[in-house]
């Protein structure tokens, strides 16, 4: 496997803890950016898989994704929106939909 540098993101919660994402991937829809993410974990090898369903690989477990609106803030930088249940929804099965396609 290659060995990519991770596209990491730091949020905090309601508590101030830190929660670190990994962005899995950027994509478009209905002319808005969004973002896969799924919550990064060093020890997990899982994270590097790429895919929300990690059974094309050893660890045959799910990946758990959020995703969230992208949103351009200055020149360099963007910041993550979240979005509402119903759009999740639609974007997930729209990712599984080209997931599926691909292994035909």
């Amino acid at each position: 496997m290659e060995n990519e540098e991770l596209d990491l993101v730091v949020f905090k919660d309601e508590e101030d803890n830190e929660i670190t994402m990994e962005v899995l991937d950027y994509f478009f829809y209905e002319g808005e950016e969004y973002a896969m993410l799924t919550e990064y974990d060093p020890n997990s090898a899982c994270n590097a898989c790429k895919i929300e369903d990690c059974s094309s690989c050893e660890h045959s477990e799910k990946v758990d994704v959020t995703f969230m609106k992208v949103v351009p803030v200055g020149e360099d930088e963007e910041e993550f929106l979240p979005i509402d249940e119903k759009l999740s929804n639609i974007l997930l099965n729209m990712i599984n939909s080209a997931e599926d396609e691909e292994d035909e």
